[in-house]
């Protein structure tokens, strides 16, 4: 009775988001203290045990929502968007080459950083007239991007740094690339007939070469702590800092960014504290269904339990966790971040109408992966996981 309460309160949550888009942060907030005084009335729960397991993750998760906003903002003064109407094609081929320019940035950088350079690039490309479908696919192009990578996604990061080795992730490219042709191209076709291009006009555009260098700087920090601490966000501010010697950052975009921010920590939070002990035996099935789950649960929680359980094809679960909450705006960090930049994103009825394509690309890539690569499911790589079937580990 307990679970079926938690999970009710979260449902109806994701509804009110869902359906009264306009009110997504104070639902998101109401939402949060339903589940907490739930959680602390009907469950044995320790709020502070609970928090120090997860704060670290919180901080840095709204210190890179925060960051990136900034950096977009460096890139879009940099005046390298407008030199992109210059450099890119004006045909459907051109609308077409900045999604495959975001899903491969989002291979090295943050998936949250692609889709904001993507985001900040289409409103210099379509004169901010960018169709919701494009958005949806700007957002799918940087989680599928990233699923491949173990420097691309938060989810694939934890992957790694729980022992999984980073080739056994690079097959999730696979199916990343084949969903990328699919919904790229109606997506472009979108875009295309709301907006082309617009080629800019008179004299050359002057790039602000600065201006990159802190892009840059922001980027490699991210990186760098990412790899050293596990910490992505600390390089970002530690770079945002530096580059304010070169260039002052526009801080009016923190506040904005700052909404952003606190919704999806709520939603997080408040997905952290749902009754999830355990999921189905690891399996095709379980993996496609995790994707499908992350685009309104949080992928973090469920890669962290899918870890404990082991015995997945790493580059599936990868795929499946990375790219699935690209199906809903709130169902990804870096949907959220997007629909900070543009505001109609932030109707559920109108991305799943808008961004259909982006739901097949995610089958059409997962399929790709079973016919081509088969499932081999690799032995646990940590000692006491359990991989039998959840009656089973029950019943002993």
């Amino acid at each position: 009775m307990t679970a079926y309460i938690l999970f009710g309160l979260f449902a109806l949550t994701l509804l009110g988001i869902a359906t009264l888009h306009k009110y997504a942060l104070p639902i998101a907030l109401g939402g949060l203290a339903a589940v907490l005084v739930a959680r602390l009335a009907i469950t044995d729960f320790h709020l502070i045990a609970h928090l120090h397991h997860e704060w670290q993750g919180l901080l840095n998760l709204g210190g890179l929502l925060l960051g990136f906003a900034v950096l977009a903002n460096h890139f879009e003064r940099s005046h390298l968007p407008d030199k992109l109407t210059q450099v890119l094609p004006g045909n459907l081929l051109g609308v077409f080459l900045l999604l495959a320019l975001v899903w491969v940035l989002s291979a090295v950088l943050d998936n949250i950083a692609a889709a904001l350079i993507g985001g900040t690039a289409a409103r210099a490309l379509f004169k901010g007239n960018v169709h919701i479908g494009y958005l949806a696919a700007i957002v799918a192009a940087s989680n599928a991007g990233g699923a491949g990578s173990v420097v691309g996604d938060t989810t694939t990061t934890m992957i790694w740094l729980d022992g999984v080795s980073p080739f056994d992730v690079m097959e999730a490219a696979l199916g990343a690339f084949v969903a990328l042709a699919f919904f790229g191209g109606f997506a472009a076709r979108q875009q295309y007939t709301l907006q082309p291009i617009v080629k800019q006009q008179g004299t050359a555009v002057h790039v602000d070469s600065m201006q990159l260098l802190i892009v840059g700087l922001i980027l490699v920090g991210a990186i760098g702590a990412n790899l050293l601490f596990g910490f992505p966000a600390a390089g970002v501010w530690g770079a945002i800092v530096l580059g304010a010697l070169l260039r002052r950052p526009d801080w009016s975009v923190l506040p904005g960014a700052a909404k952003g921010m606190v919704f999806l920590l709520s939603l997080v939070l408040s997905a952290s504290m749902m009754p999830v002990e355990e999921l189905p035996a690891a399996s095709p099935a379980t993996a496609f269904g995790l994707g499908i789950v992350s685009s309104f649960f949080d992928n973090i929680p469920l890669t962290k339990l899918a870890l404990a359980q082991g015995g997945y094809d790493w580059g599936y679960l990868a795929y499946c966790v990375g790219f699935g909450g690209s199906m809903l705006w709130f169902g990804s960090s870096a949907g959220v971040a997007l629909s900070g930049m543009y505001p109609q994103a932030k109707s559920a009825g109108a991305w799943l109408k808008g961004g259909w394509h982006v739901a097949v690309g995610y089958v059409l890539g997962f399929v790709a992966m079973i016919l081509i690569l088969g499932w081999h499911p690799h032995a646990p790589h940590k000692a006491g996981a359990d991989t039998r079937p959840a009656a089973e580990r029950t019943n002993h």
